[in-house]
């Protein structure tokens, strides 16, 4: 593919093999894990921005599920705007940028460190200013990566935060060694069905995305997909919070992405899905059980053990806005008003 959004399809189509190049390194982040793991930290905290903060919350559910350890994610203005300066000793300090340039995340995970922190820099850029101002770097290994649009820098990030939060609970990684064969069928399976969903997208103006547990990463990460790329209103919600107000906005006039895999979190989903649906939006599930829900359309996605799925439930909608971009008449490669690094304080 050569023209508009060449970068960024090449760069999804480059994922299956991002994937087994992290697996592979399994080992190296298992070392680092059981150090972290040997520190017996009180609780995590996790700083990031962006696509980034996405990931985050995704490791969020990780660390709470798989090791029972509370979690929450930082506010890093806490530290960059008002110079709070909590006691973070005893604490994992885990700061998630793909860059690792962002000023404000360099300073909040330096004034952690300085306050007790253990901190960590999970970043795809080795010698960075984040890597070098963590006590440990954990390098993602996706490559560079050079559309404007994040797509196998997040998806190698969140890869690398399940390795490093199951080897610390002493697992192999089993749940991710075919990982990359699953998205090459992920990828190539969903084509046709992700063609027919910018048909029924391409004129709308308002999408909602949605999901439950660690799909809920994954619902926010097509948001910021869709708004960045096809300039779309889009906004994410937990399927629950959904149903807690937000859904009242809903109409036929709404395009609505329920992310839906196997487990707990789309089993969860089922009557969320009917909710929005009574209120005559249009339903796109994407997932393993997109099949269970009553949507408009779905896009499946292979079987995995539910803490692992969102890193193939977001290919096809990583592939939806690029497609959708172009229908628009747009170029995701070079969205208005943004550039590769966004620098915060």
């Amino acid at each position: 593919m050569t023209g508009a959004g060449a970068r960024m399809a090449a760069e999804i189509a480059e994922q299956p093999s991002v994937f087994d190049s992290v697996v592979a390194r399994r080992t190296e982040l298992a070392g680092v894990a059981g150090r972290l793991a040997a520190q017996r930290p009180r609780f995590a905290l996790l700083a990031a921005r962006g696509s980034s903060d996405h990931a985050a919350l995704y490791a969020k559910y990780l660390i709470e599920v798989l090791l029972e350890l509370p979690a929450g994610l930082v506010s890093p203005s806490t530290t960059t705007l008002y110079g709070a300066q909590p006691d973070l000793s005893g604490v994992l300090y885990v700061t998630v940028s793909q860059s690792g340039g962002s000023p404000d995340l360099v300073e909040a995970t330096k004034a952690a460190r300085g306050r007790g922190a253990l901190t960590v820099a999970v970043t795809n850029t080795l010698g960075s200013p984040l890597a070098e101002t963590a006590e440990h770097a954990v390098h993602i290994g996706a490559g560079e990566e050079l559309a404007v649009a994040a797509t196998k820098t997040y998806t190698a990030t969140l890869l690398t935060l399940y390795l490093l939060v199951d080897a610390a609970r002493g697992g192999r990684g089993e749940a991710v060694a075919d990982l990359g064969e699953l998205a090459e069928r992920a990828l190539a399976g969903s084509a046709d069905a992700v063609t027919a969903a910018v048909e029924r997208y391409r004129k709308v103006e308002r999408v909602v995305t949605t999901g439950r547990g660690y799909s809920s990463a994954t619902a926010a990460e097509a948001a910021l997909k869709l708004a960045e790329t096809s300039y779309l209103g889009a906004r994410a919600y937990s399927g629950a919070d959904l149903l807690h107000g937000p859904v009242a906005a809903i109409d036929s006039g709404t395009g609505v992405v329920a992310v839906t895999s196997k487990g707990r979190g789309g089993e969860a989903m089922h009557d969320v899905v009917a909710a929005v649906r009574e209120r005559g939006a249009d339903v796109l599930a994407v997932g393993s059980a997109a099949a269970d829900v009553p949507a408009s359309a779905r896009i499946d996605v292979p079987a995995t053990a539910e803490e692992v799925a969102p890193i193939l439930e977001i290919l096809p909608l990583q592939r939806l806005a690029l497609e959708l971009s172009l229908a628009r008449g747009g170029d995701p490669d070079q969205p208005r008003g943004l550039s590769k690094i966004t620098r915060t304080r």
